[in-house]
């Protein structure tokens, strides 16, 4: 049985979760953009109906260890925010158990500074803007041309998507989502779970598992797992 205590991997070869947009994305950018090397690409067996993506190999999740074994490969789960993050929370805790190790990729693109902390199974995409003393968690994804201030941290498993604009001192819960182009004033923090909608601007701190969605943005009657609550395909 494999466990967390798996010895260190010596190569550079990567596996990724997922066949599809998401996927191809972030197997893009590790190619032209990272030391990491693709090898395959894994799905669930319920979900597996092609054996190749982008020219190399999709195995079942459920014989991974067969296939590619801890040892040997690292993981990267480049998951979208289905079931509120949810999904992706699973699968990583999952392959955690069974005793891989994780990469993280921060583009070359994006503005950074030397004191940025990183969590695990993390992506940051181009042009997105990290400013100093911002903490950003394990199993994170942050989409291209965000903005993120000063001293804001975001807890695991959230996923912040393109062009939102974080104030000073926003406190991201875990497996929030914050939708395309949103704003968060300074300050405020996002509890566990929240939905935000695309172009919402947040003003006042959310609940756990609210819809927040308009200018200033409202809780809705929806919760977060029944607007995103759909499987993965």
């Amino acid at each position: 049985m494999h466990t967390n205590d798996a010895a260190l991997v010596s190569s550079n070869d990567v596996v990724l979760f997922g066949a599809d947009t998401f996927a191809s994305l972030a197997w893009f950018c590790l190619t032209h953009d990272s030391p990491w090397r693709v090898r395959a690409f894994t799905v669930d067996a319920a979900y597996l109906s092609n054996g190749s993506h982008e020219g190399l190999p999709v195995v079942p999740f459920e014989q991974l260890l067969e296939h590619y074994p801890p040892d040997k490969v690292r993981l990267l789960l480049p998951l979208g925010y289905h079931a509120i993050n949810g999904l992706r929370r699973e699968r990583y805790l999952q392959a955690k158990a069974m005793g891989y190790q994780f990469i993280s990729y921060v583009s070359s693109r994006a503005s950074t500074w030397p004191d940025l902390q990183v969590g695990e199974n993390t992506l940051i995409y181009e042009h997105a803007i990290i400013q100093p003393f911002a903490r950003i968690g394990s199993n994170v994804i942050i989409r291209s041309g965000t903005h993120i201030s000063h001293h804001c941290q975001v807890a695991d498993h959230a996923f912040v998507a393109a062009g939102v604009t974080l104030g000073g001192n926003v406190r991201i819960g875990e497996q929030a989502f914050i939708g395309l182009g949103a704003i968060l004033r300074d300050g405020i923090q996002i509890a566990e779970r929240t939905f935000v909608g695309a172009g919402a601007v947040v003003l006042r701190d959310t609940e756990a598992d609210g819809v927040y969605v308009g200018n200033p943005a409202r809780k809705g009657e929806r919760t977060a797992q029944q607007v995103t609550g759909f499987q993965s395909s």
